[in-house]
């Protein structure tokens, strides 16, 4: 799926919602498309003293709750739909979790992996100078999102404060602690995936002590999910990333593979499994299964492949609307991303929560307490939607969120009344 057929079928996920609460066409129309997207050209003196231009967008979708939040990738797939359809879903994720957020996203056309560490600065710096006007701590809150990481939110940041004469550290989230980040921020979407995972469990009467899962991505995001979900019990028997896949019946040593992928940038070649590839991944007999690489992996065709009770998605839009109809058809509990993989966005409220106080600390228990407290309590309002409707998670983690951000429209009174 390109970026212009992910933005289709987000408006598409939009529309449907609102025919099916039964809402004026006017919300459908404030809700479609972000409120600006700004298109950065950025600068680059490389090693060899010629100039490179890269090319970036940040794309603000609607602020009815509170400032504009999402991340910033830097990816040489990057598009202006890409970032706009990732922008309203973080919209939708702000509006189930409960947070003061609108939805945004930013990215960076870039290989931020083949380029020197002095270019990924530059190109961190100059994407923040291009959007200065329109960062803050009550406008705009970027955080880390693909290829990009605390190291990158301190460049941003420091380039952010520059043009400013208050030293407010809470513009920027995913920070180190050292510069005001928070504990377990780094964990936070895997942990929060594996909380999801747990009460999905519980709804397909699934033990997760012993339960089998399978992972489609060992970034931070997978990686994060399989220690949590280990730690709690949880086997997990097969990872693809990039490189290729590993596949154990017994059990993936995590620690073992971990160390493999540091020292090699992948999974291939790891000696503790069989070697497997992401058709064979999708298709294993598991209770479990996360994709958390990249949009558009599983679609009608792979979906009909899929034995897994409970698909929860830890990428951003890694199954298509056909493929989602299949999964839901075929009676497997899909849980959608912008309820899965909510954890990230929802710790970072918790960051910029502390920032606001003042930097007095959260201890990492604490954190992770109100995370389960938070994608628990969104996770049954979504499944109570869902069975109220009838429909299956995905389209009542929509429902759900579309009906709140229509309702705060109308007390706006940014449309004359919903229907």
């Amino acid at each position: 799926m390109n970026g212009s057929e992910f933005l289709q079928a987000t408006q598409e996920t939009i529309r449907v919602a609102v025919d099916t609460l039964g809402y004026s066409p006017n919300v459908y129309k404030m809700l479609r498309i972000p409120r600006r997207t700004l298109e950065v050209n950025i600068g680059v003196t490389m090693p060899d003293g010629s100039l490179e231009t890269f090319l970036g967008y940040r794309s603000q979708h609607a602020a009815i709750f509170g400032p504009y939040k999402g991340g910033v990738r830097f990816h040489q797939n990057v598009t202006k739909d890409e970032v706009e359809a990732l922008a309203i879903l973080m919209s939708l994720k702000n509006s189930i979790l409960g947070l003061p957020y609108g939805g945004a996203k930013g990215g960076v056309i870039c290989d931020p992996l083949s380029l020197p560490q002095p270019v990924v600065e530059q190109i961190a710096r100059g994407f923040v100078r291009g959007l200065k006007d329109m960062l803050g701590p009550y406008k705009d809150i970027p955080a880390p999102d693909i290829n990009t990481n605390p190291r990158v939110m301190a460049w941003m940041l420091d380039e952010f404060l520059k043009g400013h004469s208050e030293f407010d550290f809470s513009v920027f989230t995913g920070k180190s602690t050292n510069i005001g980040g928070i504990e377990g921020r780094t964990a936070a979407t895997g942990l929060g995936i594996a909380f999801i995972v747990r009460e999905a469990c519980k709804v397909r009467n699934i033990s997760l002590r012993g339960a089998t899962v399978a992972i489609q991505g060992f970034g931070n995001v997978g990686r994060g999910f399989a220690l949590a979900v280990a730690a709690m019990g949880a086997k997990v028997v097969a990872i693809t990333d990039a490189t290729g896949g590993v596949y154990s019946p017994l059990g993936l040593d995590l620690q073992a593979l971990s160390t493999h992928c540091e020292a090699t940038r992948g999974v291939r070649g790891f000696t503790g499994a069989d070697a497997i590839t992401n058709a064979e991944l999708f298709a294993l007999p598991v209770d479990v299964l996360v994709p958390a690489a990249m949009e558009g992996q599983i679609d009608a065709q792979v979906a009909q492949t899929v034995r897994a009770a409970i698909v929860a998605e830890g990428a951003n839009g890694p199954t298509t609307p056909d493929g989602s109809k299949v999964l839901h058809e075929r009676g497997i509990l899909e849980v959608p991303d912008i309820l899965a993989n909510a954890g990230g966005v929802t710790v970072s409220y918790f960051e910029w929560v502390q920032g606001r106080q003042g930097g007095l600390k959260w201890p990492e228990r604490k954190v992770e307490r109100y995370l389960d407290r938070y994608m628990v309590a969104a996770f049954n309002a979504v499944l109570a939607t869902s069975l109220n409707y009838g429909v299956s998670m995905r389209d009542g983690a929509n429902l759900f969120a579309v009906d709140r951000l229509a309702k705060g429209m109308a007390e706006r009174g940014w449309v004359q009344g919903l229907k």
